[in-house]
């Protein structure tokens, strides 16, 4: 398995519970990959989740479907979800995958947890679904046609029974590739995006959607708020710049940079926060403060933590003592 830290690795994963490891890169990536999700709710007490019945070919199972060119692994769960019962959804922790041949050739799928969002109803697609139930976990494990299936569902019941399945997301953005600082005789604050980090700042925004950050804290420097800001362009997020979130402002007052990491635990609402890599090591030390008492290592731990334009989901618990679940690790699909 390679480290978390290796920039070869697209997508990886990490639960507390040391469940569910996750590495995805171009050595070990599935001729076909799918993604979806396990959607879910509690009804007097008990959970429920969500399965579908597609005709095509006569079987139970979780929302999910193929990935498009230039979609990311949350981007496909979100579409298919979105086609097939007509949720839009927010994905919270990362379930297990499964992995199985189809037509001789390796397939993966990979799932989410996703919460039944307030006041949404469910609908089945008229083309690839017939009919879809609410059931409690016993209920879907007798109808589920495929064993393979149940490895996700084993995994959301864990985190029911850890109580660690309603988490809100934390995101944790390097800004995208900047142009070089040899190439650049200007102040380093305006030091901007390259051509391609201001691609990889547009397919971000698709990205970041998966998680519906509804708050954006950035160093104000110009090439971490160009990469917020077509997300907050795209969803009408406004931006909260933070000096010590910068380069200068993190060397010069350290002890601010970490009440503005630490302030992401303090609210209920999801957060995107973006800075740079000399700032990583500081944003790292915040976050252990928050990982669960004999927690796996789910957090990147080698300089340089995340390449240009990636970023990490954290979900983490509600209520006044919010732990961090999980980890992922993303990267942005390019066109």
């Amino acid at each position: 398995m390679a480290p978390l830290d290796s920039p070869s690795i697209y997508y990886s994963a990490r639960r507390f519970d040391a469940v569910n490891s996750i590495d995805r890169s171009p050595a070990n990536t599935a001729d076909i990959v799918a993604s979806g999700a396990l959607i879910w709710r509690m009804r007097d007490g008990a959970l429920e989740v969500l399965i579908i019945h597609r005709p095509r070919y006569d079987d139970w199972s979780w929302p999910k479907g193929k990935q498009d060119p230039g979609e990311s692994l949350a981007e496909t769960a979100i579409r298919e979800i979105r086609e097939e019962v007509g949720l839009q959804v927010v994905l919270g922790v990362p379930l297990a995958v499964t992995s199985y041949p189809v037509g001789g050739r390796p397939k993966d799928v990979f799932y989410w947890a996703a919460e039944l969002p307030d006041g949404a109803r469910a609908l089945a697609d008229e083309g690839e679904v017939d009919e879809l139930r609410w059931v409690t976990t016993d209920v879907a494990r007798a109808l589920l046609t495929n064993e393979d299936d149940l490895a996700p569902l084993e995994s959301l019941e864990a985190l029911a029974e850890a109580d660690a399945l309603r988490t809100r997301p934390i995101l944790i953005a390097r800004h995208a590739k900047a142009k070089p600082r040899s190439n650049w005789a200007a102040a380093e604050d305006d030091r901007p995006l390259a051509a391609t980090g201001k691609r990889q700042a547009l397919a971000s925004s698709r990205l970041f959607a998966a998680w519906a950050p509804s708050r954006i804290i950035s160093s104000p420097w110009l090439r971490c708020v160009q990469t917020v800001t077509p997300y907050s362009v795209d969803y009408g997020v406004s931006v909260k710049e933070k000096k010590s979130l910068s380069e200068a402002g993190a060397q010069r007052h350290p002890a601010r940079t970490a009440r503005v990491v630490a302030s992401l635990f303090d609210k209920d609402s999801s957060s995107l926060l973006c800075t740079h890599r000399p700032v990583l090591p500081q944003v790292m030390d915040v976050l252990r403060e928050y990982l669960f008492e004999g927690s796996a290592e789910v957090l990147p731990t080698e300089d340089p933590y995340l390449e240009p334009g990636d970023a990490l989901v954290l979900q983490v618990t509600e209520g006044d003592d919010p732990r961090i679940v999980s980890v992922e690790r993303v990267r942005a699909a390019l066109d």
